[in-house]
């Protein structure tokens, strides 16, 4: 054994003490402060320093421990078998390592392929770990993992989750039960648990986790019950029982039968590649599920041979989590910007230390509003934790307050546009700050013309966001009504603009002309009118004129249409100038056929809701959306209880799934090719 030199011991101190501090603040007070990308990397190093230095190790070491203590306010469980963790694998190398020593310890050929390991594969879902326990087929107790070996009683806390079965169902009920699983917050009802947090003026939570976590140390177990918590069984404790299941995922589905969640991606698959390949697929579908993950489990799937592999301090030998990357990271807040929008909205957006998060480097993220910044107690050169999951925008979900510097400086909303020096307003009743020139500001009108040039609007190829800037700035067009008059000529005198690029853009603009009434009512930018409510107005009254005439009582008569949007709209036909730019656009030639709303053949789907899931390789799903939407149906972007119709292309994931379980009727791409051809236009 090496001995050890004070400065490593120093450190080694330093990162004991700083753990078990983000131990505390994450398992006892409910409140991270640091995201779990950068704990981990402080555990990995603590533990290479561990492996080489064996004298350190002491009791009190994170790495001899599984999660926090549990609350003095709860009564304590001691687990009769201890509550594990996991071994993690950041990459393909270390899940391949993994699988050598399991080979290794069975004295199976790492060359022979008939000797396969079949493994069971699931997600790695981001909530709080339980441990329920259930005699006879009843639930006697509900416990958290607390270290490990003693949890924290929360039996009338978990009674309130509906997940939850109180009493066994199904054949073959065990004598005794240990079921372990995690109980967690799915991703909509964790968007709503923090909007009412804001709306009352409290503390949000940082995660889906974290909120769970805290939902189940609530002593008053009314305030658990008004969160939407669900849990997914995962694995068994204590067990009694004179039959019992020879595989990992057979234990699951006889926990299916008698009445937990199981997840529905588990699979069980033979050698490492295989899981690899499964950890890619979960990878493309992770952010269209419900709820968060954070890494796949992977666990050798017979039972007998867990047996045989048995554990090591702190974690199994048969099984490991083979982490995603991190969707939350900690950096540093350089500035703060603030950026105008096409209705003069006023949107700050903070500029960042750039860092890798959610699989990409980010160097800029949203704050949404002045009460945003109020909210989190943001301040020019905070650390603070960014959270990107997939392709949502990164967000400031946490400042670390610990960490803030003596320069910090308070973050000065402005009182007049950036652009162009109007009054920034800010109206009764909304959270939104806008700019009060209206098209008098310059970023207003390049962003109308961006959105009318748009591929979902009007989809004039070629007009991309820095030409419009540059027509604008160069005083070439003002609206966009003046695009159809720009000439081959204005554009060739622009910077790096060819002939050729200048003929073909006339070219793109002159056959936008020809669209649909739903796609020019969205071009047109009214606010909060999107292209499902643009389609909607057009469904329902058919031509532009007795749009621009309705009044806000008979816009609240059609559905999807509330009383903010029916003032929007209002206002809009109301405002001389769009409807001399609305003119201005038809005499240039714009048009579109009206719809016969006499002829209700017309639109055979009208009152239905379809999903479109999967790829499409006969149509794209544009095509197939603008078919769907010209039959009268309203094509949402995820299943729900309302949904009529489900067309699910070849990978079609998490949707094709949900609408299964709810029972919606469900087409493949070669029936929805064959029922759009019956259907009469």
């Amino acid at each position: 054994m090496e001995t050890t030199p004070d400065s490593v011991a120093i450190l080694y101190q330093q990162l004991k003490d700083e753990l078990n501090q983000h131990n505390h603040r994450y398992y006892v007070l409910d409140d991270p402060s640091v995201p779990d990308s950068e704990y981990d990397r402080q555990l990995r190093k603590l533990s290479e320093i561990e492996g080489r230095y064996e004298g350190l190790i002491t009791d009190d070491s994170p790495s001899q421990r599984v999660g926090g203590i549990a609350l003095e306010s709860f009564s304590q469980i001691k687990h009769a078998v201890p509550m594990l963790s996991l071994d993690n694998a950041f990459n393909d190398v270390e899940l391949q390592e993994f699988e050598r020593k399991v080979k290794d310890r069975l004295n199976y050929s790492t060359s022979d392929k008939s000797q396969q390991i079949e493994y069971a594969c699931e997600p790695k879902l981001d909530g709080a770990a339980v441990s329920l326990l259930y005699k006879k087929g009843s639930l006697v107790y509900g416990a958290t993992r607390g270290d490990g070996s003693v949890g924290e009683d929360i039996t009338a806390n978990v009674r309130t989750i509906k997940s939850v079965p109180l009493k066994l169902q199904g054949d073959n009920i065990p004598e005794l039960l240990e079921v372990r699983g995690e109980i967690y917050l799915p991703r909509a009802g964790f968007d709503r648990l923090n909007a009412a947090a804001i709306s009352a003026g409290e503390k949000t939570f940082v995660n889906p986790r974290n909120a769970a976590a805290g939902s189940l140390r609530q002593l008053d177990s009314k305030i658990t019950a008004s969160r939407p918590l669900e849990m997914c069984a995962y694995s068994v404790g204590q067990y009694k029982s004179d039959i019992k299941p020879e595989t990992h995922k057979g234990m699951l589905e006889a926990l299916g039968g008698w009445g937990f969640k199981i997840n529905p991606f588990v699979e069980a698959l033979a050698g490492i590649a295989a899981c690899e390949d499964y950890y890619q697929r979960m990878v493309e579908q992770r952010d269209q599920l419900p709820y968060d993950i954070d890494g796949i489990v992977y666990k050798v799937n017979s039972l007998k041979l867990q047996n045989r592999l048995g554990f090591v301090a702190k974690a199994p030998r048969w099984a490991i989590a083979r982490k995603f990357p991190a969707q939350e990271e900690m950096t540093r807040l350089l500035d703060v910007e603030f950026q105008v929008g096409r209705t003069g909205a006023i949107t700050p957006v903070a500029r960042l230390e750039p860092v890798f998060v959610g699989g990409v480097t980010v160097s800029n993220a949203t704050l949404h509003n002045r009460d945003e910044i109020d909210r989190l107690g943001l301040r020019i050169g905070d650390m603070v934790i960014i959270r990107r999951a997939g392709d949502v925008i990164p967000q400031i979900a946490k400042v670390v307050v610990e960490k803030r510097p003596l320069e910090a400086r308070l973050i000065e909303f402005p009182i007049r546009c950036p652009v162009c020096q109007s009054s920034v307003q800010r109206a009764e009743g909304e959270a939104v700050a806008r700019c009060s020139g209206g098209l008098f500001c310059g970023a207003q009108i390049k962003e109308a013309i961006k959105h009318f040039a748009s591929r979902k609007a009007m989809d004039i190829d070629g007009l991309g966001d820095k030409l419009v800037e540059l027509l604008v700035d160069k005083s070439v067009i003002f609206s966009v009504a003046d695009l159809y008059e720009l000439q081959p000529t204005q554009l060739v005198d622009l910077e790096r603009m060819a002939e050729k690029s200048a003929t073909n853009l006339i070219a793109a603009i002159d056959a936008s002309k020809e669209t649909t009434l739903a796609k020019f009512l969205y071009a047109l930018g009214v606010r909060e009118v999107g292209e499902a409510t643009a389609q909607t107005l057009a469904n329902n009254f058919g031509s532009m004129e007795p749009i621009t005439q309705a009044s806000v009582e008979v816009l609240l008569e059609i559905d999807d249409v509330g009383p903010i949007v029916a003032k929007h709209i209002v206002n809009f036909f109301r405002n001389p100038d769009n409807l001399s730019i609305i003119s201005a656009l038809r005499e240039a030639g714009v048009h579109w056929p009206d719809i016969d709303l006499s002829s209700q053949a017309s639109q055979p789907l009208r009152g239905q809701t379809w999903v479109i899931t999967g790829g499409m390789e006969t149509i794209s799903r544009a095509e197939a959306k603008d078919r769907l939407q010209d039959l009268g149906a309203k094509v949402a972007s995820s299943v729900s209880a309302k949904t009529t119709q489900v067309v699910a292309g070849p990978g079609a994931g998490s949707k094709l799934s949900k609408a299964l379980a709810l029972e919606i009727a469900v087409m493949d791409e070669a029936q929805f090719v064959v029922f759009l051809a019956d259907q009469t236009y």
